[in-house]
């Protein structure tokens, strides 16, 4: 068992000291604003662990860990919002008209099981991060409580996903923009989009923060919005309303597609991609200013998976038939004409045009808000890798001001390949480009779950009591089981409808496309 009871006296005796004050003590003594900007991206100064005698090396990665000198200013209503408006993005607004062509019970079910295992995933994640703050958070954990060399696939799959998706979502930015500009080239847009989020970053966690907050609040206002008028169109109300609709849709056409169990499993990825990056509220622990305020954050998981997602696809599916043909019509992710939301609302009256100026407008937000967090998210687990060894040194660079400016300059790089937009077969390569560089969310969730389990494990192995625990997940041990459990028949539905696609004949492109987002991990194991 990697866990020890002097290995954390050791690390809660060092973690006293307030590294925040170590950033900060320096800033008085610059005569002007040019010296003190200069002086703010200098490398912080840490304590030399190594120095330390009686710690083994395992004992000093953790050490290490726990004490990177991020700034701890994250308040209660920041993760809040992170937490609630953070997931609200493309995956949602569009994502779920991919599922729902599979039929609204399908679409219902696929939400259902994800979101348990979100509800999961999260209850895991909370409790080792309020236990263990520390830099990396649940890669972090999964090296410390399974194995290094899963933990290292871990956080390198979930790295390079942010660090793909950040380009993608440029991409998307352009799209969404073009859809009311035709005329001005999209890398264009793409680049002031670059510019805008690489300079936001540049302000640390707080700048990342601010944005988000409000960023959050526009996405939760739209669906607040979409489902107080979904729940009187479905009553008959609105203009020109053809009388009361209720579950009319779930009998006619009906609530599956054919083939039902194949295309139950096809709901899996866009339900999964709806709800990707719900652990990142979690990421944020070690710059947040208690750790009560993550565990009350993840408190609320369930009431947000409840009225923000299975609310909202529930209405979806009384207001748009699975068989209309536009759900499956969009050129891309970003295309506003096949968002169901739009869809539903054009088709009980004549508010087609603005619901869809409207809808433009919310799904812009969505996507700048992703592109904030795959830079946030990239930069903080590369830093991580940094600062434990398993990544170049020079990754676990933090100034002064608490900015991994590394692991910035990293998803800078990987920003610039937006400018594929320019070429026509943008599509292709990053559709290749995921299936290779990233991880799939339900390996992720898998280790989170499992890391929870080994936890208990060692503390009962210790003789130590769940009463030492922080923050007791709210399905205790068994929420780990369950999240395990589910997250593997995920996996094998998914790898499933991949090796038999609905309604195609089977091809090896598509096979590989999703296989190759799980990681090898036997090659990195004995390579390790």
């Amino acid at each position: 068992m990697s866990y020890s009871n002097d290995a954390d006296e050791k690390i809660g005796k060092f973690q006293t000291t307030d590294t925040v004050t170590q950033i900060e003590s320096h800033q008085d003594n610059s005569p002007s604003l040019l010296k003190r900007f200069k002086y703010s991206f200098k490398q912080s100064e840490l304590a030399p662990i190594d120095e330390f005698e009686g710690f083994s090396e395992k004992e000093k990665v953790q050490l290490r860990l726990a004490s990177q000198p991020y700034q701890k200013v994250l308040s209660q209503r920041h993760l809040t919002m992170i937490a609630i408006g953070g997931t609200l993005g493309t995956g949602l607004f569009i994502g779920i008209g991919y599922s729902l062509a599979c039929g609204p019970g399908a679409l219902l079910i696929g939400f259902l099981l994800v979101g348990t295992s979100i509800f999961c995933v999260v209850q895991s994640a909370a409790e080792l991060s309020c236990q263990f703050p520390v830099s990396g958070s649940y890669a972090t954990h999964v090296s410390r409580f399974v194995d290094q060399s899963i933990g290292f696939t871990v956080a390198t799959n979930y790295a390079l996903s942010w660090l793909v998706s950040f380009p993608s979502e440029l991409i998307g930015c352009s799209l969404t923009i073009s859809y009311w500009d035709k005329t001005t080239n999209p890398a264009v847009w793409v680049a002031i989009f670059y510019v805008f989020i690489m300079v936001l970053n540049l302000f640390g966690v707080r700048g990342f923060a601010e944005v988000e907050f409000i960023l959050s609040i526009i996405k939760i206002l739209a669906i607040i919005i979409f489902i107080v008028i979904g729940i009187v169109l479905i009553a008959g109300g609105g203009p020109n309303s053809t009388g009361y609709i209720g579950t009319k849709y779930w009998h006619d056409p009906g609530s599956f597609n054919k083939p039902v169990f194949k295309n139950l499993c096809n709901t899996f990825v866009s339900a999964a991609f709806s709800f990707g990056g719900s652990e990142l509220v979690l990421l944020t622990s070690t710059e947040s200013k208690s750790v009560s305020a993550i565990s009350r954050a993840a408190k609320g998981t369930f009431w947000r998976i409840a009225i923000f997602y299975i609310t909202t696809v529930v209405i979806i599916g009384c207001l748009v038939p699975y068989t209309d043909g536009r759900l499956l019509n969009g050129r891309s992710d970003e295309d506003v004409t096949a968002s169901p939301f739009v869809i539903a609302l054009s088709n009980t009256g004549s508010m087609g045009h603005k619901v869809s100026n409207f809808m433009n407008a919310v799904i812009l937000v969505a996507v700048v808000s992703v592109c904030n967090s795959c830079v946030y998210a990239a930069s903080r687990v590369i830093q991580s890798l940094g600062a434990s060894g398993q990544l170049p040194k020079i990754c676990g660079y933090i100034d002064r001001r608490g900015r991994p400016l590394v692991g910035i300059a990293i998803c800078g790089i990987f920003g610039l390949l937006g400018f594929l937009v320019a070429s026509s077969e943008e599509s292709n390569v990053f559709t290749w480009l995921f299936a290779l560089c990233s991880i799939s969310s339900f390996f992720t969730w898998f280790c989170i779950c499992y890391s929870q389990i080994r936890f208990r494990m060692a503390l009962k192995y210790q003789g130590r009591s769940n009463d030492q625990i922080a923050y007791k997940s709210m399905l205790g041990v068994y929420g780990g089981i369950l999240g395990c459990i589910l997250n593997i028949l995920l996996i094998a539905g998914e790898i499933y409808v991949s090796a038999f696609p609905v309604g195609e004949k089977k091809h090896c492109g598509g096979f590989f496309s999703v296989l190759f987002k799980y990681p090898n991990h036997d090659l990195r194991l004995c390579a390790s």
